[in-house]
């Protein structure tokens, strides 16, 4: 099991910036690719980012390109996504997952553990 823990949410204005942090425990030597969600209310979880956790390489969703983050301290077990220039649109739960498979994983199913999620809401 991995267990882990979104943090760092809150209300932005828009065009501001916030860090999202996710630490990694447990048998986390299993994890291939970590990534970030969101789900806003009445919407599917969309997938954000990627990063391979042994190699760093990162992928994207379009949405985010060249305004969110990825990247990861394995010192640390800690993933972290670095959002700039947020919008009201951005709004929703936002959740890490763990990957055990290889792959560029970009699905819900494609990931094994997921954190209980962090708000963030941006303001007009």
């Amino acid at each position: 099991q991995v267990q882990l823990v979104e943090s760092g949410g809150g209300l932005v204005q828009a065009g501001g910036s916030l860090r999202l942090s996710c630490p990694a425990s447990g048998r986390t030597f299993s994890t291939y690719v970590m990534g970030w969600f969101r789900q806003a209310p009445g919407k599917d979880r969309e997938f954000l980012a990627g990063v391979i956790w042994n190699g760093g390489s990162t992928y994207y969703a379009d949405s985010v390109k060249g305004r969110f983050t990825i990247s990861r301290d394995k010192a640390k077990n800690t993933v972290y996504l670095q959002m700039n220039n947020l919008k009201p649109e951005d709004t929703a739960v936002y959740y890490c997952a763990a990957s055990r498979r290889s792959g560029l994983q970009q699905s819900p199913p494609g990931f094994d553990y997921w954190g209980q999620g962090t708000q963030v809401t941006g303001s007009s």
